[in-house]
């Protein structure tokens, strides 16, 4: 993989009352994957959701605050995104094309959201793109007076499914190689 893609993992998805079901194991695998993006030199981006006004997300909150703390360098950035897709109205795709990267690991919250879009459009725009299926969950489904529950494994799996076969799907972080820079 040449980049790294860390989709708001944010204080208020990961701690707290507000956290995912799954956010230690969240936390632990996309947490691998960053120090082995860093090891390689690997291009790393997180990405910070920009929530609206009273969101638990809400821009320069508590709860906005990246999990993971930046090595500011030309290799590692933030950029922030006001919509759930990352390539919306912000620099990444220049900032991709800028260090000549064509395939992507991504990471992150939430499954059916905002990696999901990520990922429709960075598979639009033909890059490779990774998804390891430990290293992205979300909340789940809650249940309607007519609907059941379902539970936030199905909602991941279901979420990877809708993208179709370009997308490569690998069981574990520990499986994406990046490559040294």
């Amino acid at each position: 993989m040449d980049a790294l893609l860390i989709i708001d993992i944010q204080q208020c998805g990961v701690t707290g009352d507000t956290a995912v079901p799954e956010a230690a194991r969240l936390l632990d695998r996309a947490g691998h994957l960053l120090d082995e993006a860093r090891a390689a030199n690997a291009l790393i981006v997180h990405i910070q959701n920009d929530g609206a006004p009273g969101t638990p997300d809400a821009a320069e909150t508590p709860g906005w605050e990246l999990q993971f703390p930046v090595k500011h360098s030309d290799r590692e950035l933030t950029i922030r995104k006001p919509h759930d897709d990352s390539f919306a109205d912000t620099s990444l795709e220049e900032l991709l094309t800028a260090h000549d990267v064509k395939s992507l690991a991504l990471c992150g919250l939430m499954s059916e959201m905002c990696v999901s879009a990520t990922a429709r459009t960075a598979l639009a725009r033909d890059y490779r793109v990774v998804l390891p299926h430990d290293a992205h969950t979300t909340t789940g489904i809650p249940a309607t007076p007519t609907t059941p529950a379902i539970a936030p494994e199905t909602v991941s799996r279901v979420a990877e499914w809708a993208l179709g076969n370009d997308l490569e799907v690998v069981e574990h972080a520990s499986e994406v190689v990046f490559r040294t820079c």
